[in-house]
């Protein structure tokens, strides 16, 4: 009777258990099918355990490897980029202890621990002298040193690169090495108005990394250096010239403004340089027309100082075309009443080149220059070549001359003609002159004998004075009266005193007298007292040094002898 009760009782939860159960291990999948003829959906009931079929390998869809491949974001492939560009071999051997080393170093040295990055090299150059890394550790030395910074690190970093091409010249870090030379200098360059000792190194340095290393990939950069260098110069000359210009010194305007002409072609201010030649020679020009000079030599003069200035104003108009003072050019020509010249499809298009490739000035720019103190090199040309050597400066002496010469020429045409023959003339007159009597057409031939020097008459002695001057000529047979020969063709020269005597001669061998003892002094005068010194005070005759005085002790006394005081004036000792 229990055992029916307890079936009863829990006949109903058994049965939802197994319900449960089933309902877990059956899945029921509704899938239409399609349309049947009379309209109505037909379902396909699927039921299926809990196993499942196993799948065929090509019924799963296949992933391309461009989705297996984990893409890089763009900052995670800069920082890899700029990883190994700090050390290109960041991934070669990883674990050899130089290249350990090395690395630590690097990294050190891009982190600005410059004196940590110099130990760690020196450590490995000093432990492993057979590395294959001794040589980009001794040029990362020297880039230590260049990147501190400061006059005495870069002073160190221009030895060390000079010893690294000295030991490497063949290596391609060799140029790298001499284009940091240059680019030593160029930090310390200063502004065109002071001192360009660095920039007439940096020029140096640049020119021989370009002639040294022309197949490195770092020359275009080393021209455009070298461009930027030469445009700082030929500002320093250009202001020079400008200021001799503003004082009227035309000859030496002239002069530096031919030397920046001439030697810096690619400078950006070149259309100014040439205005300021043309005006150096108008204003020669305007000179002559205000002189008191005859007509015909002014017109000539006029002429010409105006033809060269015309050739400067012409320069200017068509090889610079596209500057921005080619107008001012024009107007000076049509001053000077000349026709306008025309600039060729070849110059135009040059010039506008030259001056696209121009930047032009930003805020930043701006202010770099006036805070930072830098030279200007906003507008240095791109393209055409630098000056690899600099030509012969043209100076202000030889500008004035050639004016002196116009001057003279106009005014005495026949002068520089008259003034040739002259001069050739001179010549055998003087040969005539120093040759020897014997020598001369119509005198019996001398004997040969040896070279030898003639006496020089002394004027001291009255005879005839001489040029100054050793004759070498061939001396005749018998030798001249007063002179004396040693026979072997050698006389004896007597020096020339000009009246003046000889030091040290016989009258200046005597003895020098005896020193005179000096007197004995006055005794001294108390002049308040009216009382002579006292003996004690005087300086002994005999020069030794006087004895002490005895002391009083009862009347005087001194720290050494003191008065006894209380008990001690009873002793007695």
């Amino acid at each position: 009777m229990r055992r029916f009760v307890f079936s009863t009782r829990f006949a109903p939860l058994s049965a939802a258990v197994a319900a449960a159960l089933l309902a877990g291990s059956l899945s029921l999948h509704a899938q239409a099918a399609g349309t049947n003829p009379d309209g109505s959906q037909s379902e396909n009931v699927t039921l299926s355990t809990g196993k499942q079929a196993k799948k065929r390998k090509g019924d799963e869809p296949k992933e391309s490897k461009k989705d297996q491949k984990v893409q890089q974001s763009k900052d995670t492939k800069a920082a890899e980029k700029k990883r190994l560009k700090r050390n290109p071999l960041a991934d070669v051997d990883k674990n050899l202890p130089d290249k350990q080393l090395y690395d630590k170093a690097l990294e050190a040295l891009n982190k600005g621990h410059f004196d940590v990055a110099r130990l760690d090299l020196q450590t490995m150059l000093n432990t492993y002298p057979d590395s294959q890394y001794q040589m980009r550790a001794k040029l990362a030395v020297a880039d230590s040193w260049y990147k501190e910074g400061g006059s005495a690190a870069l002073a160190q970093a221009e030895a060390e690169y000079k010893d690294f091409i000295t030991f490497f010249p063949n290596v391609p870090e060799a140029a790298e090495a001499q284009m940091r030379v240059g680019d030593i200098y160029f930090r310390q360059m200063d502004k065109p108005d002071r001192d360009y000792t660095k920039a007439m190194h940096a020029q140096e340095e640049y020119r021989n990394m370009i002639q040294q290393f022309p197949q490195s990939t770092l020359v275009p950069q080393a021209k455009q250096r070298l461009r930027e260098v030469q445009e700082v110069l030929a500002t320093r000359e250009a202001e020079v010239a400008s200021f001799y210009a503003s004082h009227e010194n035309w000859a030496a305007a002239i002069a530096r403004y031919q030397t920046v002409a001439d030697t810096y072609p690619l400078y950006s201010g070149m259309d100014q340089v040439l205005i300021g030649i043309g005006d150096g020679y108008a204003a020669q020009a305007r000179f002559v027309r205000g002189a008191n000079l005859p007509e015909g030599p002014k017109a000539k003069l006029e002429q010409e100082f105006d033809d060269r200035a015309m050739a400067a104003y012409t320069k200017a108009v068509t090889e610079h075309s596209a500057s921005n003072h080619v107008e001012d050019a024009r107007d000076r020509i049509a001053a000077l009443n000349r026709p306008q010249p025309e600039a060729s499809q070849e110059q135009t298009a040059a010039s506008q080149a030259l001056e696209n490739s121009r930047s032009q000035y930003k805020l930043l720019d701006i202010a770099k220059i006036m805070f930072l103190r830098r030279p200007d090199v906003v507008q240095t040309a791109t393209i055409g070549e630098p000056t690899m050597a600099d030509p012969r400066p043209t100076l202000a002496p030889e500008v004035a001359k050639f004016v002196e010469d116009s001057f003279r020429e106009a005014l005495n045409p026949g002068a520089a003609a008259a003034r040739a023959p002259k001069a050739v003339q001179a010549a055998p007159e003087a040969a005539a002159s120093e040759t020897p009597a014997a020598a001369q057409p119509g005198a019996p031939a001398a004997p040969a004998t040896p070279l030898g020097f003639n006496d020089i008459n002394n004027p001291a002695d009255g005879s005839a004075p001489n040029s100054g001057a050793v004759n070498m000529t061939t001396p005749a047979a018998a030798p001249a009266s007063g002179a004396t020969g040693t026979g072997v063709g050698l006389e004896i020269v007597t020096p020339r005193t000009y009246g003046l005597k000889a030091v040290g001669g016989s009258e200046n061998n005597q003895a020098l007298p005896p020193v005179e003892k000096p007197a004995a002094a006055e005794d001294t005068v108390n002049d308040v007292a009216g009382q002579k010194t006292p003996a004690a005070q005087q300086a002994p005759a005999n020069g030794k040094k006087a004895s002490k005085p005895s002391l009083d002790k009862s009347e005087e006394s001194s720290s050494k002898t003191k008065k006894k005081k209380g008990l001690g004036k009873i002793n007695p000792f």
